[in-house]
């Protein structure tokens, strides 16, 4: 990752990589926030693989404005997370500026205008060691958690197959590796650059390209993450101990989900067809959609945000009345 030196120092001060590790005694850390959006606000964010190349890439497009360094991030369907270093305004500006660009994207290519405009921006205050190890492998745990059915350290639109891999590996998926090796973004011309990137804007750092995304690693910065974590056995350890309440005491959660948020749209789909005859939740009054609601809840073990978000409702107005 392209770090100018002065960062590179601060970031390793503020984390407390030169601290002695004392057992049992959580070190504190400095300008470190975990944001996310909303998963509630919004039925879908990327609709298919091309936009979850775009999402990837345009993290690295988004990176060259700010001073802002990336420790963790993972893009789901519905929302997505990262885990940043930086002044606070920085990394807000950055994350408010990543869903803009987001927003946009889906009104070219989907013709759904504004769709994040008004999407929350949740942020939370990482301020130990150990919780900042925390919200990271929560992070990159957010895929199998839905039930989608990957590793946390092979899920491709996330950091999690960054940390402690072989050098110069990856574990991307087969359509990556099947591109005869990497070019850099430096060696594209102007016009095989913007249609890859989607952007206009000359890029501040050279990154390296696996088929048509910026390989991660040159913009996460992963071996300070490794330091953080010192061993492959605590990096697996705080995997399996980070806990979604871990994380929802703060602020900021996403809910667990039992079966897979793709599943349970086909679901949804299936019993508007069949209770109402139509095939979209836009169709349905308010007290259809209520039916909706308590029909999956009845049929399908899955959460009440779940399913909630699906029936068109506003989690905080129906919670109570389909308890």
């Amino acid at each position: 990752m392209m770090l100018d030196k002065k960062l590179l120092e601060e970031l390793t001060s503020d984390l407390g990589l030169k601290n002695p590790f004392v057992k049992g005694k959580d070190n504190p850390v400095r300008r470190c926030w975990h944001f996310s959006t909303d998963g509630n606000a919004v039925d879908i964010i990327f609709y298919d693989e091309t936009d979850f190349i775009n999402g990837m890439n345009r993290i690295y497009v988004t990176l060259q404005k700010y001073r802002v360094v990336i420790l963790a991030f993972s893009l789901m369907d519905n929302h997505l997370h990262l885990v940043l270093y930086g002044d606070f305004d920085e990394c807000n500006r950055f994350m408010h500026d990543y869903v803009r660009r987001t927003s946009h994207d889906i009104s070219v290519r989907h013709g759904l205008q504004h769709k994040l405009e008004n999407v929350p921006i949740n942020h939370q205050v990482v301020d130990t060691d150990f919780y900042l190890k925390t919200v990271i492998c929560y992070t990159i745990k957010n895929a199998p958690v839905a039930g989608i059915r990957y590793n946390a350290w092979s899920y491709p639109w996330s950091s999690g197959p960054l940390y402690f891999n072989r050098p110069g590996y990856w574990c991307s998926p087969g359509w990556l590796t099947a591109t005869g090796g990497t070019i850099t973004t430096d060696s594209l011309g102007l016009r095989a650059r913007l249609a890859a990137l989607k952007t206009k804007e000359t890029p501040a750092f050279s990154a390296r390209m696996i088929g048509p995304v910026v390989f991660p690693g040159d913009y996460v910065a992963y071996e300070l993450v490794e330091q953080l974590f010192k061993t492959h056995k605590s990096f697996n350890f705080f995997l399996c101990l980070s806990k979604e309440e871990d994380v929802e005491a703060r602020g900021g959660s996403i809910s667990h989900l039992s079966i897979p948020i793709q599943e349970m749209r086909q679901h949804k789909t299936e019993i508007c067809q069949e209770l109402f005859g139509v095939s979209s939740v836009k169709f349905l009054s308010t007290k259809q959609r209520l039916m909706l609601a308590r029909t999956m809840r009845a049929r399908y073990n899955s959460s009440l945000k779940q399913i909630i978000r699906l029936s068109g409702l506003v989690y905080e107005e129906v919670r109570d009345i389909l308890k």
